[in-house]
């Protein structure tokens, strides 16, 4: 209870009885919500003593804004999600955590899946596993972990994980697409020693997929729904590329020692220093600004843990007459991180270190040690560039000394570093015309290859001045932009002030400290003890909300509308772009109120003696790293400054007043939000635009009753989901020689445009794998449900603007605003409907644009009177003017719309269950050109189908292949082409205009060779006079230079020549059928189509038979086929007429030797029996004689018949 008594006679009294139960995170230093209950407030005299208005409602003011959705919800607990990394063999151990260091797949999971022998996997196919499971678990207050996990599994909890891979910057190397994959989280029993009899403890477990060219990782974690209320958290999970292992397993960073003492005079009474990295592309970051100590807090989950590292930095310092030195230190100054490399300034020398990312890079070659770069220049001082652009990241280092006036510009490209000194003719000072200048600071716009630098002039004859000078790096131009006023400007008042030169001004000097660029806004602004902006360079606008006798020290841009500043002090002021206002968030009233919440729900994230190290963003939301001290004990905390409740608070302390009703005073608060109600309508289907491919796995069904996984069905969860995304890579491929038989997704587009069509022929024997496991028969005890693995298409918007939105050319975004007037009473009296023009004074909607020129929004509003509501109608389009033609995803115009509620800066604010979020203004990216994830494939059914309308008839090859059909040669050819969508899953009939080259060919796939510039335009070209055209076309429609021909769909077709000076003139078969020719076809729309951003290119192999010979070739078969053929025919009349004489001439050929044969036997057989008697011997040869006359008597008897047999033939 809170109140104030005081007599009658002259004092107020007035009695409030409130409860106020706050709950918040005392881990994290998230901002508690607050459940408060207070009637109204009854003064029981006139009058008030303002003084003790102010001292006695701090608290009140707070409690007044607690959140109004948890009134009615004081009985909910506040529950967090906890996530962290274990290896893949510990799964199931508790207290572990692990780094993201390893990244070789697993190999051991074919002895799981040899198991599954009946089950809808493929058992020729080698199934892989990732490294790392991620274990979730969740806390809430007043229960201990393990019986909230075990309750919430029993009550149907069940995690949902969404892993989203950020794309890398190098999209030369890699295809840019924007992937995620949903998970659900599978229970798993703890391997700890457990009395109970089903579980103790127990964690869900997920595989966390790793993805190749990927190094930054968000792991969103939220509920399905069932038991307990959890807020949906987001982690970074990021790939460490600065770890090694040692002999013993051990992990150690190769950049230096890990110290695990923090030291309080490391962070105490230390100024804070501002966190460089490249945007959303850095997986580690460094923080520098220890004093007197080479060491730097390093970290791979933005801060949520970190390390001291000292580095391994050889320090040597080294002065001379062109680079002095008033003092030297250990002091890292400068630290920024990019992709894969680390950059530090020590003094005047510059180091850099490359990590070990094989995901990135393919190779695992890192820097071995930190490398000196720069080592014959005088460094003071290095500038971050925060975003990368055409491949690569950039870095730049300002000299003095000799080098004065001068820029080392470096370009970082897949972890090479290389250095250029910038101008490349003569210096800033020479170029300008000046003795003496000094460059303060540089800021580089990657799209339009710009330099912006801060200069500081110095004349002998005047004062100093400071000049913006723009350096362009193509045409070596340099010129000044704007000249900085001397003094600051007086405002009178106003919260901005156009610099037109003909404004008064103060007496302060304006003393400029640095440039910061947005390259989605195109805001430019220069700070110091002022703050100015910039649209266009040239034209500023002078902040009049800063104090000028204040000091920036640095900025950190959310690069989505919000921007802080810190100063020399410490001070934190918040400005939201677009607008002209800045608050000031600490010290202030609001930071007051928000402290004194803080102590009593006695908070571990707030002490007294604390000390900023650095503010920065991250998802949009400000944070800040702070050294606490509490019982003489530090400790490093990462917590989140709650700009929104801040900015309630104070705007609630500063407006107030007291409204009579009868004989009291009641306190009231004037509300200055122009709505009550703001809602966002009519969203697309999100996906068209975001460009977001999402994939689904869920973990295999066990058949154990509790539901509880093991090890083995946990790893072939880890082989499905990595057969998924293999599944997902190889659909991206595009093989222009095998042809989409072998390689998904080729040249040839697919009858079914899904990267899962694979998986589903094995569906259709689902429900007999769903009947062995409902009879618990299912190998393994798994059952695998093949619709639980699946690309998701049709995504819903949920009810916000996509994180960004791709334009392609002449596109278009709609949606609708609706706003509400009023209705924020409690009480039930009816409320007075405005009319149209009440309405529209009262709330009006506008749209800014970062780049007009190239994009319009029109806006139409609808009053809805009844409801006391104006829905605004938006609708943003491309003009199709500031982009050419680039690759999908490639080298994209990066603007931004804002939508701003006239009067809503800093006083609208919607309760949500993540605490209050700002109305009123919306800012979201937009990238022009061709979006990612578009590209342009053969429609080899719908060519084969008016090929045969066409020609009448359709003759495939001989053999014929189904992959890649044959084209007769003598018809003509209509090719028809496809524009397919990998994310939404739509396909279309290219409608645009393209370019057909022949760019390779031979007669056999083994034969193919690559065709030279001048060979592509003799064959293609109808300008040739060399006879070398292999195709023709009716059209008349030519590129502007006349050299090809330009094709559509709505083409007369192609007709094949292959004329004599062509490759594919006179081919020789190598079979009886007709000759057979591949051609390779390169097929582009570039600067010929005019209707898409998107430079499509395809190369596709086409197969052609039925090749007509040469004519001297054809003459040439023609004489040796007729020779052959009479040569033939002569023989065989030869033959025929020979043939009997022939036969007669060996017949009396065979007797005369059948009667030498006899002869010789009877001979020898006479001889043989000569000695034996007179008897014997006659009788033998009268024996011998009468048979041998026998035989000679038939023979001659069968060589007349023969003879007589023969003569009619012959004659």
């Amino acid at each position: 209870m809170w109140g104030g008594g005081a007599k009658s006679g002259g004092e107020t009294r007035c009695k409030c009885k409130c409860r106020c139960t706050t709950r918040g995170n005392s881990r994290t230093g998230e901002s508690s919500s607050h459940v408060a209950r207070c009637p109204a407030m009854y003064p029981a005299g006139p009058a008030w003593p303002k003084l003790r208005v102010l001292r006695a409602l701090w608290t009140l003011l707070a409690v007044l804004l607690a959140p109004w959705r948890l009134w009615a919800k004081e009985d909910i607990q506040e529950c967090i999600w906890h996530v962290v990394l274990i290896k893949f063999e510990a799964v199931g151990e508790e207290g572990r955590s692990d780094r993201f260091f390893d990244l070789e797949p697993l190999e051991t999971l074919d002895s799981v899946f040899s198991l599954l022998v009946d089950a809808p996997t493929d058992q020729n196919e080698k199934y892989l596993g990732f490294p790392y499971y991620l274990k979730i678990n969740y806390s809430c207050g007043g229960e201990s972990s393990e019986a909230q996990v075990r309750k919430g599994h029993l009550t149907g909890l069940k995690p949902l994980v969404l892993v989203t891979f950020q794309s890398p910057v190098n999209f030369h190397r890699w295809k840019i697409e924007q992937l995620q994959i949903q998970m659900e989280a599978a229970p798993f029993r703890s391997k700890e020693r457990c009395n109970a009899e089903e579980v103790c403890a127990m964690s869900w477990y997920t595989p966390m997929p790793i993805k190749n060219g990927s190094v930054v990782m968000y792991v969103d974690v939220r509920s399905n729904g069932l038991g307990p209320f959890i807020q949906n958290k987001r982690f970074h999970v990021n790939i460490n590329g600065f770890l090694q292992k040692q002999q013993d397993n051990t992990l150690q960073f190769t950049v230096g020692n890990e110290i695990f003492n923090l030291i309080p005079r490391y962070f105490i009474n230390v100024p804070s220093r501002p966190l460089w990295h490249t945007v959303n592309q850095t997986p580690v970051l460094i923080l520098g600004g220890i004093p007197d100590e080479k060491s730097v807090l390093l970290t791979d989950t933005s801060f949520t843990d970190f390390f001291l590292v000292e580095l391994n930095i050889d320090s040597c310092w080294v002065g001379s007459f062109y680079c002095p030195q008033a003092s030297f230190t250990a002091t890292i100054y400068d630290a920024i991180a990019t992709e894969s490399t680390l950059f530090i300034r020590q003094n005047q020398l510059v180091y850099y270190f490359t990590g070990t990312y094989v995901t990135l890079h393919e190779s695992n070659q890192g820097s071995g040690s930190w490398v000196r770069v720069l080592a014959n220049e005088c460094i003071k001082k290095l500038c971050p560039v925060h975003a990368h652009g055409n491949g690569s990241e950039y870095i730049m280092a300002l000299t003095t000394g000799k080098r004065e006036g001068y820029v080392h510009f470096g370009t970082i490209t897949d972890g090479r570093v290389s250095f250029e000194l910038l101008p490349r003719q003569r210096s800033v000072c020479e170029g300008l015309q000046v003795v003496n200048c000094s460059i303060i600071w540089a800021v580089f716009i990657a799209g339009d290859y710009n330099l912006l630098l801060l200069v500081q002039m110095e004349d002998p004859t005047t004062r100093k001045y400071f000049q913006v000078v723009s350096y362009d790096l193509v045409s070596n131009y340099l010129a000044i932009l704007y000249t900085i006023p001397e003094f600051i400007p007086d405002a009178r008042g106003l919260e901005f002030l156009m610099l037109l030169g003909t404004e008064s001004h103060t007496t302060f000097l304006m003393v400029p400290k640095g440039m910061f660029y947005n390259q989605y806004s195109n805001l430019l602004y220069i700070w110091g003890n002022f703050l100015l902006q910039s649209y266009n360079y040239e034209n500023f606008i002078y902040l009049a909300d800063f104090p000028k006798e204040q000091s920036i020290k640095y900025l950190v841009n959310s690069f989505r509308g919000d921007m802080a500043i810190v100063t020399e002090t410490e001070e934190i002021w918040y400005l939201l772009e677009g607008s002209y206002r800045m608050y000031k968030l600490f010290p202030s009233r609001g930071w007051e109120v928000h402290i004194n919440l803080q102590v009593m729900h006695q908070s571990s994230v707030y002490t007294p003696n604390e000390t900023m190290v650095t503010l920065f963003y991250e998802d949009t939301k400000l944070y800040q790293l702070v050294y606490l001290m509490k019982n003489q004990q530090g400790q490093l905390v990462k917590r989140h400054v709650p700009v929104e409740q801040l900015l309630m608070y104070q705007q609630l302390s500063n407006h107030y007043f007291f409204e009579r009703q009868g004989s009291h005073l009641t306190l009231s608060f004037t509300n200055f939000c122009p709505f009550s109600v703001m809602r966002l309508r009519d969203l697309p289907n999100p996906q068209v635009y975001s460009r977001q491919e999402r994939y689904q796995a869920r973990p295999p069904r066990v058949v154990e009753p509790s539901g509880f996984h093991n090890e083995n069905s946990l790893a072939v969860y880890q082989g499905l989901v990595y057969y998924l995304l293999c599944l997902h890579s190889e659909y991206h491929k595009v093989d222009a020689w095998r042809g989409p038989g072998l390689v998904r997704g080729g040249p040839y587009a697919d009858r079914v445009h899904d990267s899962t069509w694979s998986w589903s022929n094995k569906k259709q024997d689902q429900d007999y794998y769903f009947y062995l496991a409902s009879n618990s028969q299912s190998p393994g005890n798994v059952y695998i449900d093949m619709a639980s693995y699946e690309k998701i298409y049709d995504l819903k918007a949920d009810y916000e603007l996509p994180e960004r939105i791709f334009l392609d050319k002449g596109t278009s975004y709609v949606f609708s605003v609706f706003l509400r007037v009023g209705g924020q009473s409690l009480e039930f009296t009816p409320e007075r409907v405005l009319t149209s023009e009440e309405l529209k004074s009262t709330v009006d909607l506008g749209v800014v644009l970062a780049d007009p020129g190239c994009i319009e929004a029109v806006v139409k509003q609808k009053f809805l009177i009844n409801r006391n509501s104006v829905l605004f109608r938006v609708t943003l389009s491309d003009k199709r003017s500031c982009f050419d033609q680039g690759l999908s995803g490639h080298h994209l115009l990066e603007t931004s719309m804002l939508l701003k509620v006239a009067g809503a800066v800093g006083h609208c604010f919607q309760n949500t269950h993540q605490g209050p979020r700002m109305q009123g203004n919306l800012m979201v990216p937009v990238l022009i050109g061709c979006p990612p994830g578009k590209r342009l494939a053969f429609d080899i059914t719908y060519t084969l189908q008016y090929n045969r309308l066409q020609n009448k008839h359709y003759f495939d090859c001989v053999r014929v292949d189904p992959e890649m059909p044959c084209f007769l040669f003598r018809d003509v050819f209509y090719p028809f082409f496809l524009i397919q969508d990998l994310v939404t899953g739509d396909s279309g009939s290219f409608q645009g205009s393209y370019v057909l080259k022949v760019v390779g060919g031979g007669p056999t796939l083994d034969t193919i060779r690559e065709y030279s510039e001048e060979e592509i335009y003799r064959f293609n070209s109808p300008l040739d006079k060399t006879h070398s055209l292999i195709w023709t076309t009716k059209n008349t429609t030519t590129t502007k230079d006349s050299a090809f021909n330009i094709m559509s769909h709505q083409s007369l077709g192609i007709e094949w020549l292959c004329l004599e000076n062509s490759p594919c003139y006179d081919t020789v078969p190598h079979t009886i059928f007709a000759p057979e020719f591949f051609f390779k076809v390169l097929v582009s729309n570039r600067g010929v189509d005019k209707s898409t951003y998107c430079d499509y290119q395809l190369i596709l192999l086409l197969h052609i038979h039925g090749l007509p010979l040469s004519a001297k070739r054809a003459f040439f078969i023609l004489m040796v086929s007729s020779s052959v053929f009479v040569g033939l025919v002569t023989l065989y009349i030869i033959f025929c007429l020979l043939l009997p004489v022939m036969v007669k001439a060996w017949n009396s050929l065979r007797w005369k030797i059948n009667n030498i044969i006899m002869s010789e036997s009877y001979y020898t057989y006479t001889s043989r029996n000569c000695s034996g008697t007179p008897e014997t011997r006659s009788t033998v040869s009268s024996r011998v004689g009468s048979s041998a006359s026998s035989k000679v008597a038939e023979a001659n008897q069968r060589a007349p018949e023969q003879t007589w047999k023969k003569k009619p033939l012959v004659t």
